[in-house]
This record gives C-alpha cells, structure tokens and sequence, in this order.
C-alpha cells in the first residue's frame, strides 16, 4: 500500500469506546517504521487502519471480535452480504434486537455470533461493548433512525487484513511474539481520570492497577531486550507518569473528548504517550 492511500483516514467499522480514530495521525507519526506492527489491545483497529506496516499481529482478549475480524479475513464477501441483510427497518426495534441479542447469547457458532456482534454495535446503546458476569452480552438497544451499515468500512478492514494475523490472548503472550525491529503499539483499558473513580469497579473490566504497571514493566523488557520498540497510550496522570517514568520519551498531548451521550459536552483531556526504545 503506497503512503499515498494513507493520506485518506480510515475509520474502523465497529463503533468503539476508546477508538483511536482521532489520535491516529499523532500515533502513526510516533511509530518508527519496521517490518511488523504488534496491537496487544487492538479495539476496533484505527491505528491498524491508518498505519502502513508489511506485517501485522493484532490481539484482543475479546473472542467475539477476533472472530469476527477472522471471518472478516477469510470470506468477506459472502460476510458483507449477509450482516447487509440485517440492517433493515424491521430489525431497528427493540423486539428484534433483544430476540437476536438471546439468540447470541445462546449460540455457541462464531459465524452467526460475527454477524449479530455487528448488528448490536451499531443498533446497540452508545456502541457499548459489555458483557454480564457469566459472559451474556448485555448492552441495550440504541434508538437509533437509521443505524449506518459500513460496507466501504468493512471492505477496506478486510483488504488490509489479509496483512494481519489475528490472536485472542493475553497481552503477555503477545509480547512474547516480537522480534527485533517489531514495533508495538499499546491501548489498553484506560487508568481512571478522577481520584473519585472507584478503583475497584475499575479493576473489574480485568484490567487494575497491577495490570497497567506490569504492562509497563513487560514495555521496559521487550525494547531492552528483544530491541523492539513500544508505544503505549493512557490518561496523563500522576499514576501514569510514574509508571512510565522509565520510558525514553514522553509526549502529553489535548484531546477533545464527548463526555456525554449527546455529544454537546466536550472538555479536553490529557492523553500521555510513552514510548520504550
């Protein structure tokens, strides 16, 4: 792919908490070229969509979407062509979405699960991404006129994926496939911006305090030893920058973010980039 078709940004074609969309000019610039890009927290896939690597890894600990992205892989056309048919008015209300949403919950067959797991994320509550405790999908239906069906998005995911290897796995089990001159790019669940933010309802996405310093640590080891080079993104925070103190460059930067379901409250907030070289 020639850098010119990289001046277009591409957006991913899942709605997505977190999605790099946004930041994924600043990323990009951030990243040192090399032959392979690793995504330990891939999400929906914005700086996999906007970056231009020979090779690339792309983890998530949610099975749901690397099926998905798998399948997406695989057979794309005959995929596009059905999760088209669900988007349809009859399928817009709230009798049909919580019909297929126990369906999906039920169903154990990853092709049937792909195509609904789109379907609610689009006709699902904020594009929300939740499980229940014994792994039922629980996000509400959305209201939404007319939920936007991305071909051109899929399309595009599926074209570029066929430079991409899917893995559904813990991040350190990711880190472990870098080789030298690999470079990793890091997103992980997001360490909670207000001291009034309880940290234990926080550590009940999987993903606590100890988690983020070990990713730090598991940074500090792989440049140093495999020479392989790591960015991670997070809140800018006291907790943050001690973490990553012992990174080689530390970028803070503004970003606009929508804090309310309407969309008419944006407040800036600090994003901290460290990068591990």
């Amino acid at each position: 792919m020639s850098q010119a078709n990289m001046s277009k940004k591409h957006r991913a074609f899942l709605k997505w908490a977190g999605g790099k969309y946004g930041l994924s000019d600043v990323i990009a610039k951030m990243l040192p070229k090399g032959k392979c890009l690793i995504e330990p927290f891939v999400g929906a896939g914005s700086i996999f969509l906007n970056t231009d690597y020979p090779k690339y890894i792309l983890n998530d600990i949610n099975q749901d979407l690397i099926n998905l992205y798998k399948i997406l892989q695989t057979k794309p056309d005959a995929f596009i062509q059905d999760a088209k048919k669900m988007f349809c008015e009859e399928n817009n209300q709230s009798e049909n979405y919580y019909q297929f949403r126990k369906e999906f919950n039920a169903s154990d067959d990853s092709y049937f699960r792909s195509l609904v797991f789109l379907y609610m994320n689009r006709h699902g509550y904020n594009g929300l991404c939740r499980y229940n405790k014994s792994g039922g999908y629980n996000v509400p239906f959305g209201k939404y006129k007319r939920p936007y069906f991305p071909e051109a998005e899929l399309n595009f995911f599926a074209d570029k994926a066929q430079q991409a290897t899917f893995v559904c796995e813990g991040y350190r089990k990711t880190f472990t496939r870098a080789k030298a001159d690999d470079v990793i790019y890091c997103d992980p669940p997001y360490v909670p911006l207000s001291k009034t933010a309880c940290f234990t309802s926080y550590a009940g996405n999987g993903f606590g305090l100890d988690e983020q310093a070990d990713l730090a640590n598991a940074a500090e080891e792989v440049s140093s030893e495999k020479s392989a080079v790591v960015l991670i993104s997070n809140h800018d925070t006291i907790w943050t920058r001690k973490i990553y103190e012992h990174a080689n460059k530390i970028k803070s930067i503004k970003v606009a973010r929508t804090i309310s379901p309407k969309g008419n409250t944006r407040k800036k907030v600090a994003e901290l980039m460290a990068l591990y070289k």
